[in-house]
């Protein structure tokens, strides 16, 4: 049974249409010692949210691990229909603990299987959930 992650990138540097021209990038420039922690955590066939920083805020797409590693190489799977804003993830009680809404700064955590379904549900509505 894979793990879910999530991943941080600012879209101006690296975003999800990038990796998905590339097919698969090695995840690398990481220096927070959890978040580098977590890489590791990371196995072959992982899934993986891609999150969106700056202006964007969002989770954007899935990407899956294809290479475990101290920077392990991510694949391109697909872009949610769509995208989940943090503002909504901030809203909804299910997440008040997760570290994406009380660490802001954390570039890569886990994500357990619950929110991992309420967010791929959320990304499949063409409205909020609520």
């Amino acid at each position: 049974m894979p793990n879910y992650w999530l991943v941080k990138t600012e879209p101006a540097t690296y975003s999800l249409a990038d990796l998905e021209r590339e097919g698969e990038t090695r995840w690398t420039g990481v220096a927070n010692p959890v978040a580098r922690g977590h890489l590791r955590a990371m196995a072959e066939g992982d899934e993986v949210f891609v999150y969106h920083t700056g202006n964007e805020r969002r989770i954007v797409g899935i990407a899956v691990v294809t290479e475990a590693g101290e920077e392990p190489k991510l694949g391109y799977r697909k872009q949610l229909p769509r995208p989940v804003p943090l503002a909504e993830i901030k809203g909804r009680k299910e997440f008040a603990d997760w570290e994406l809404v009380r660490q802001g700064r954390l570039s890569v955590m886990p994500v357990n299987a619950a929110r991992w379904q309420l967010i791929l549900r959320a990304g499949a509505m063409p409205v909020k959930i609520s």
